[in-house]
């Protein structure tokens, strides 16, 4: 089973209270991790709200993940 390195910002860090984890998933892409983790940690935002980032680069939700990847869920920005 890989395992993935997951960082957290905003609402994410808050939903899931911590910065980052380890996380081992039978997941092969990040759409399906994300799908694991927002029954795992209550996600309520959709996909189509995100964005998602593997190794530093923004990915599409069907990109394969490998042993190692760090992957990081963008969620909107508000401010002004």
């Amino acid at each position: 089973m890989p395992q993935v390195r997951l960082r957290y910002f905003a609402l994410f860090r808050e939903q899931a209270g911590c910065r980052e984890e380890e996380f081992a998933t039978s997941a092969p892409t990040p759409g399906l991790l994300y799908e694991e983790l927002a029954t795992r940690h209550g996600f309520r935002l959709g996909r189509a709200q995100l964005k998602v980032a593997i190794n530093g680069a923004f990915a599409d939700w069907g990109t394969p993940l490998a042993d190692g990847d760090e992957v990081v869920f963008i969620p909107p920005v508000a401010g002004g």
